[in-house]
């Protein structure tokens, strides 16, 4: 049996907002027993855009010294949680590309049968939260994940907006800050996820990984 789970956060965060849920999230998968490597995806976007925006600059900056995902993050991995905000109800393009980067190591099978969940935010709560989360999920069926959403599985997912889908969240131009019910919430998925995580991984030997035949 694994002594510790271990769990991989990736995210896409321009002004902050994602990487306030990812961190809640690594909170509550080390509260669970977790080993974490919180990550986020290389920026795609130009510096001028950056510069465009002085809250996008402005978290750039400040999270200068997290580090960025790479495949081996994934393959150290026995679950995942992926996030980012919301982008005309789809996921970051940034986030897309490190999906796209890492289809050789999905064409080994290293990929699968690990648990896998998502977060999201928007503007609004109509923003495309929820096609957002299935686009995430439409990758990770792909790779053969196990996803584990939160359901209605705990109070904390009512009291955040009552999305069985993933945790998300409504931002503020304003301010780069998310609800204390949202953070909560995320707590909670990342123990839920690190459970899990232990579980599979203790039983691998059990799991039959299919290799792939053939990609597009």
């Amino acid at each position: 049996m694994a002594d510790k789970a271990k769990v991989a956060i990736v995210y896409y965060s321009a002004t902050g907002h994602s990487y306030l849920v990812a961190k809640a999230i690594e909170e509550g998968a080390k509260a669970a027993g977790a080993e974490v490597r919180l990550r986020k995806v290389h920026e795609i976007a130009s510096p001028e855009m950056i510069a465009s925006n002085p809250a996008w600059k402005a978290h750039v900056e400040a999270a200068k010294d997290v580090a960025e995902v790479t495949n081996a993050d994934l393959e150290w991995a026995d679950g995942y949680v992926f996030g980012g905000g919301a982008r005309y109800g789809t996921l970051p393009a940034a986030l897309k590309a490190f999906f796209e980067g890492a289809i050789a190591l999905w064409g080994t099978g290293k990929l699968s049968n690990k648990p896998a969940a998502a977060f999201t935010g928007a503007l609004n709560a109509h923003g495309g939260q929820e096609t957002a989360l299935h686009t995430i999920y439409n990758v990770m069926h792909h790779w053969g994940a196990v996803i584990v959403s939160p359901g209605f599985t705990d109070p904390s997912i009512y009291a955040a907006g009552g999305n069985p889908y993933g945790i998300s969240y409504s931002a503020s131009m304003e301010k780069t800050s998310v609800s204390e019910q949202t953070l909560t919430a995320a707590r909670y998925l990342g123990g839920r996820i690190a459970r899990y995580a232990a579980v599979l991984a203790a039983n691998r030997d059990r799991l039959t990984a299919q290799p792939v035949g053939s990609m597009n």
